[in-house]
């Protein structure tokens, strides 16, 4: 039986990655910023963690950012925390939650514009070849959600068109 420890397996390896990003969070935007980007993911502490090492590609330049998971076998939980290398000594608000049926939720409470917010990261299509990322926030506890940044991973080992 899987203790939930090996939940992000599905993500080891490199992959071509296609970013869509809301210009402005929680601000009725509905103009998306698309760009692409590599992430290399492996294994950490026997499978009980995973570190990423993403490359984006962003319309106005590129940056290289982080994530560090980490699984608490006592919760059953798993902590993702973002470093972002355009601010290296700041780590982003870890979020935490579980995978359930193939799709990982996980949430944090962070302030955002100096406004309390909630944020979600959802993983979804884990069991295909291309598993999907996206990040919500809700400046009302949750009641409504605003999906602000998505993530499509592709196989290097597939062609991508300006990749």
């Amino acid at each position: 039986m899987n203790d939930g420890s090996r939940d992000f397996d599905f993500l080891h390896g490199t992959w071509w990655v296609r970013h869509d990003r809301l210009k402005e969070r929680l601000a009725g935007c509905t103009e998306w910023a698309k760009f692409g980007g590599v992430c290399r993911a492996q294994r950490l502490l026997g499978g009980a963690a995973n570190v990423d090492d993403n490359y984006l590609e962003l319309p106005d330049g590129h940056y290289c950012a982080a994530t560090l998971r980490a699984y608490d076998a006592q919760t059953g939980q798993w902590s993702i925390w973002w470093l972002d290398g355009r601010q290296p000594t700041e780590l982003d608000t870890p979020v935490r939650g579980r995978f359930a049926e193939g799709v990982g939720e996980f949430y944090a409470e962070m302030m955002f514009k100096g406004k309390p917010t909630r944020v979600r990261f959802r993983w979804t299509q884990t069991t295909t070849p291309m598993p999907r990322w996206e990040q919500a926030f809700s400046d009302d506890g949750g009641a409504t959600w605003e999906t602000n940044w998505t993530m499509e991973f592709i196989p290097r080992s597939t062609e991508v068109a300006g990749g």
